[in-house]
């Protein structure tokens, strides 16, 4: 997975355990598409002030996933959600009992409301 997504998930997810700053400016430089010299004109600090802020966030969303590990877990589980419907949808194409196909279907539905 690209750093820049990863980090953007675990924003998401561990963003509201980060300082205020560290939160903005992390949603600002990987979600807004912001430059690090555009987040410091816009708060009047250094350019190196808004690195140095951004890196001690991002150390510190990485520590909350490898303690808490939500990330992989969400993952893992969007994997075998995945799985499940394709073997759900073979098992639908096979069957000829309308049904068994009625169910499968519902189901189905229930699952990608997960994904």
């Amino acid at each position: 997975m690209e750093e820049k997504v990863k980090i953007s998930m675990l924003c998401q997810l561990y963003g509201k355990l980060l300082t205020k700053k560290q939160f903005e400016f992390i949603d600002h430089y990987y979600n807004n598409d912001l430059s690090l010299s555009e987040i410091a004109e816009n708060n009047n600090i250094t350019r190196q002030a808004v690195r140095d802020i951004i890196k001690k966030g991002e150390k510190k969303l990485f520590e909350y996933e490898e303690k808490l590990m939500f990330m992989k877990r969400m993952l893992n589980q969007q994997k075998k959600i995945e799985k499940a419907l394709s073997e759900l949808t073979k098992i639908q194409k096979d069957s000829s009992d309308k049904q068994v196909a009625n169910v499968l279907e519902s189901i189905k539905k229930e699952l990608n409301c997960l994904v």
